[in-house]
């Protein structure tokens, strides 16, 4: 994950309708929480929000694609490109934070854990 700082910076003021974001510097990039919910995130001078069905077709029919953490041939994550025409909107970018949030809070995103089991011999 990589930003641009003037990216972020356009972010943060096109998110300051939407009260308590908290954003974290993560793997070179940016999380950014509502709350505790992650909803959001900045790799490579790009933001995503995050999907389920209810809203992954607005984000499809923009011809937006799915995050992959590892290069185009890992696998996807439930978070989408926002088009330009969104992020040039404050308030229709502040409507698409909203549903992602909400989706967010419906669907928090599980941390699976490791086991460690021994193999019996």
């Amino acid at each position: 994950m990589a930003f641009d700082e003037a990216v972020a910076k356009r972010v943060r003021e096109a998110l300051a309708g939407v009260p308590d974001v908290v954003e974290k510097r993560m793997f070179g990039g940016i999380g950014i929480y509502w709350q505790r919910y992650f909803f959001a995130l900045i790799d490579d001078n790009v933001l995503y929000f995050k999907v389920d069905d209810t809203n992954r077709g607005d984000y499809e029919g923009a011809g937006m694609t799915a995050f992959k953490p590892f290069g185009e041939k890992s696998y996807s994550m439930n978070y989408y490109s926002v088009p330009d025409e969104v992020l040039e909107d404050d308030r229709e970018l502040s409507q698409w934070a909203h549903m992602a949030i909400d989706i967010a809070m419906r669907k928090p995103t599980e941390v699976k854990k490791k086991t460690n089991k021994k193999k019996s011999q």
